[in-house]
């Protein structure tokens, strides 16, 4: 081991302390004992002693290298850990359909980080009873519930606002959204007072998840004067508290959301997330908010080298999701689990989202093990080509009945037609009277279904699984070969996020010695995931 630049200083040792000997496992084991510094020189390394940087000083040893303490809380941002009640600046993103479940939720909780319940694509009822869950579970918080955008179906979007409203849910992960709906304004608006001191006091507060700086803007803003118009006219909130509200951004805490699962845009996070951090300088500077928004980090962070580039960048908090699928507490399938855990990062594809279909837009599923993507993709060919499904050729509609939907496409529009006549009427009703919406909705169940078919484990439906996943989760497979982590039985969500972030701090510790000029190896610095209760252990000094 040689050292290529001056020394940074002088090394007093403490009375009676002795130098360890510079080795791989010495230096390993001081990283990551994260409470305490790293002091090293020609002759050893020590987590004590004083230094002195006075250029003149003949005391102690020459000091080649100096690696201070990283408390794991100390990781993120400080105020959004103390904001939302959280030990460690982790949030466990929504993913959909309660893969994102209670169990996840309530276990990132108990144990310091921010998890949100994938709401999406489920029942009210459902929704309703999870939350009495978590409420339950974690009386004092911290845990949020997702809200995503509805673009085609408004009501059901103002519904689950409702019903965050009736449930005192002070906390929810926007997703998706285009532009901002009256419903999510709402939602943000709603108890919006001054305190005794004169402070404006919002209960309700959002993480809004964006990839576009358009999406980003109209979070880091105040709410729109159109929509807080018809709040007003119609007796939602009051004059006054929509004056209150042109002195706050939509949401103080903004995630990043860079190449993830699900609803992405792909973006490269080195390129998104100064973007968005300009962004929000420049919005705080004109609006003269009286707390700076925080941006945080997601799509792509899997790994500690992942996650040391977040916290190196900035990232106020990280946000992890397809990483979480794979542990045990989601609420998708064993097999599914199985063949995330098998995944590589080039084992992805784009394929059309259910929720936003006549749209065009697209989501990131897993590729490796399915069709899913190429049958998806090809419903999107046959709805853009032909105005209904009385259009469809004969060889394309006897596939689809014969392959797709295992059924005739007559009685899958009846189940459809069953379906949202209780979950939205309007559509049938539409539908209907336009042929085109129809074949939509019938394609659209596919899509929808191949979701449900993948958390049941339906393995006669293995073809058709719809599994949401980033490339990053090839990272992860990759990082954990050889380790307990690789198997999918193995995956404990806590552990996993612990892991991570734990990772991540170390790395950043061995690159801060790096940067003085101290040459390390690989064996240098952990690359190894540890037990819970081994990084537990860490953390006690």
């Amino acid at each position: 081991m040689t050292y290529e630049q001056s020394p940074l200083g002088r090394l007093i040792p403490s009375t009676d302390q002795s130098l360890s000997t510079v080795d791989t496992s010495t230096l390993r084991e001081a990283l990551m004992r994260l409470a305490t510094p790293v002091c090293m020189t020609n002759e050893g390394v020590t987590t004590q002693g004083t230094v002195c940087f006075d250029p003149q000083s003949t005391q102690g040893t020459p000091l080649t290298g100096l690696a201070l303490p990283l408390p794991l809380e100390r990781c993120g941002d400080a105020v959004f850990c103390a904001a939302h009640g959280l030990r460690y600046p982790m949030v466990g993103g929504s993913m959909a359909k309660g893969i994102s479940s209670a169990a996840m939720v309530i276990e990132l909780g108990q144990h310091g980080m921010l998890g949100f319940f994938g709401s999406a694509g489920l029942p009210l009822e459902t929704v309703d009873a999870t939350i009495t869950q978590l409420q339950q579970a974690l009386p004092e918080g911290p845990f949020g519930v997702n809200l995503i955008h509805s673009p085609n179906e408004p009501d059901l979007e103002n519904a689950l606002v409702d019903l965050y409203l009736k449930r005192n849910v002070h906390l929810i992960e926007a997703s998706a959204f285009l532009s901002l709906s009256p419903a999510v304004v709402r939602y943000r608006l709603h108890g919006i007072h001054r305190d005794g001191q004169g402070n404006i006091v919002t209960p309700n507060r959002i993480i809004a998840k964006v990839s576009r700086e358009e999406v980003a803007r109209h979070f880091l803003s105040p709410p729109p004067q159109k929509i807080l118009d018809e709040l007003v006219a119609q007796h939602v909130i009051t004059a006054e508290q929509a004056a209150l509200a042109r002195q706050i951004p939509m949401a103080e805490d903004v995630t990043a959301e860079a190449d993830s699962g699900g609803h992405t845009d792909n973006r490269p996070a080195l390129s998104l997330f100064p973007t968005i951090c300009a962004l929000r300088d420049t919005l705080h500077q004109e609006f003269g908010y009286a707390t700076k928004p925080r941006v945080g980090l997601g799509g792509g962070i899997a790994t500690p080298t992942s996650a040391a580039a977040a916290i190196a960048m900035g990232a106020a908090y990280l946000v992890t999701g397809t990483v979480n699928q794979a542990c045990c507490e989601s609420g998708t399938s064993d097999i599914v689990r199985q063949m995330l855990a098998e995944a590589r990062q080039a084992d992805i594809a784009m394929a059309p989202a259910a929720d936003m279909f006549e749209m065009g837009v697209d989501v990131q599923v897993l590729k490796r093990g399915t069709m899913f993507s190429m049958r998806a993709a090809k419903l999107y060919e046959l709805y853009k080509r032909y105005a209904s499904l009385d259009q469809l050729p004969v060889d394309e509609r006897d596939k689809l009945e014969k392959t797709f939907f295992r059924a005739s496409l007559n009685d899958v529009w009846n189940s459809t037609r069953e379906f949202f006549l209780k979950r939205d009427p309007r559509q049938v009703q539409r539908a209907e009277q336009d042929p085109k919406h129809l074949m939509a909705l019938v394609f659209r169940s596919y899509l929808g279904q191949a979701t449900h078919w993948a958390n049941d484990g339906d393995t006669s439906r293995r073809m058709d699984f719809q599994i949401w996943c980033g490339p990053s989760m090839g990272a992860f497979n990759e990082w954990v070969r050889g380790s307990f982590l690789e198997q999918p039985h193995q995956r404990r969500v806590v552990c996993v996020n612990l892991n991570i972030l734990f990772g991540a701090a170390v790395l950043t510790r061995a690159n801060t010695l790096r940067r003085q000029g101290v040459v390390l190896n690989e064996a240098d610095v952990l690359t190894t995931p540890l037990t819970t209760e081994q990084i537990k252990e860490c953390l006690r000094d």
